[in-house]
């Protein structure tokens, strides 16, 4: 079943360790490799693919690093999994243009076209600043109802 690709984990636990700093405060790479025990390649790599998208602010120097450039609110975790791994999908027939080898003999095309509509629906009604910062038992609650 879908889960989080590993870079979309790192990248929510860069994101929740930065917006927990004071303003203007920056981050490392290493910091939060370090601070999570994340593979610290993978963790620059996503830190450097949400720089350049100007999700973060880098700045270079001794004491460099990238701080949070757009407010967490306003950006939700579809928006984060199209930047980190693409459009989200749940099925080898919405991989490609082309579909797959029994796409023209399955009966069941349409659900699924349909279930990955409403799976980003979902990923789009939580915005980053929700997720990131809400106790366990609401999140728990509002996903059961």
């Amino acid at each position: 079943m879908q889960k989080l690709n590993r870079k979309l984990e790192y990248s929510l636990m860069a994101l929740k360790h930065m917006s927990l700093k004071s303003d203007g405060q920056l981050t490392t790479a290493k910091e939060v490799a370090e601070s999570y025990q994340t593979p610290f390649d993978a963790t620059a790599r996503v830190l450097q693919i949400m720089a350049s998208s100007g999700w973060l602010k880098s700045e270079q120097g001794a004491c460099g690093g990238y701080k949070i450039n757009r407010r967490l609110e306003e950006v939700t975790l579809l928006d984060l999994i199209q930047l980190i791994e693409g459009p989200p999908q749940i099925s080898k027939c919405l991989h490609n243009k082309a579909g797959c080898e029994i796409e023209k003999t399955c009966n069941i095309v349409s659900p699924i076209h349909v279930l990955n509509l409403r799976l980003n629906e979902f990923y789009k009604s939580f915005s980053l600043a929700e997720l990131l910062h809400q106790e366990p038992a609401t999140t728990l609650t509002r996903w059961s109802s």
